[in-house]
């Protein structure tokens, strides 16, 4: 919406205004569709969806990767299978999204943390509630948190977070 508006000069300026609301863009969508049409890893949002962190061993090597794979890319075999990982880690390393986001992406209000964690056999990235930048030490630990995502598609859809299991926080869950 535009409006003409008379400034403290002789010209005129074009008033804009910005919406109270914006659709979300399937574009900008960071999580996967997550059916068996839309991804051969679908086994991994069906285990999550379970309330199991999975990810693929190949049965020729016995490496264990994550994010979870249709080919190892250790010996390029095929034969992989789910396993489960462990519910609790440790933190390696976090840190702290300050920046601002994009309109539209108000669950993700600023700030937030992100962090490496430690599982054992892997080391993930995800995001961390429950907890200020301020609380965290490296090898604190923290839990598993399975999240639905509600977004700009039909689908029931899963991701997970972790939350800080051994502080004293003043930080909000978002």
């Amino acid at each position: 919406m535009t409006d003409s508006d008379t400034n403290d000069g002789d010209a005129e300026r074009e008033r804009v205004s910005v919406p109270n609301e914006v659709e979300f863009p399937r574009m900008l969508d960071f999580y996967e569709l997550q059916t068996e049409d839309q991804t051969q890893i679908h086994e991994f949002y069906d285990n999550l969806r379970d309330g199991q962190l999975t990810t693929t061993q190949c049965r020729d090597c016995d490496e264990i990767h994550f994010p979870p794979r249709i080919v190892c890319p250790e010996c390029t075999g095929d034969d992989l299978e789910y396993v489960d990982l462990p519910h609790e880690g440790e933190l390696f390393a976090f840190s702290e999204v300050r920046g601002g986001l994009p309109i539209g992406l108000s669950e993700h209000e600023v700030p937030y943390v992100v962090a490496v964690v430690d599982l054992g056999p892997v080391r993930l990235s995800g995001r961390v509630d429950g907890a200020a930048y301020s609380d965290l030490e490296i090898g604190d630990s923290v839990s598993l948190k399975i999240v639905e995502i509600d977004g700009p598609t039909d689908e029931e859809r899963v991701f997970y977070r972790f939350e800080a299991t051994d502080t004293t926080t003043d930080g909000d869950s978002q």
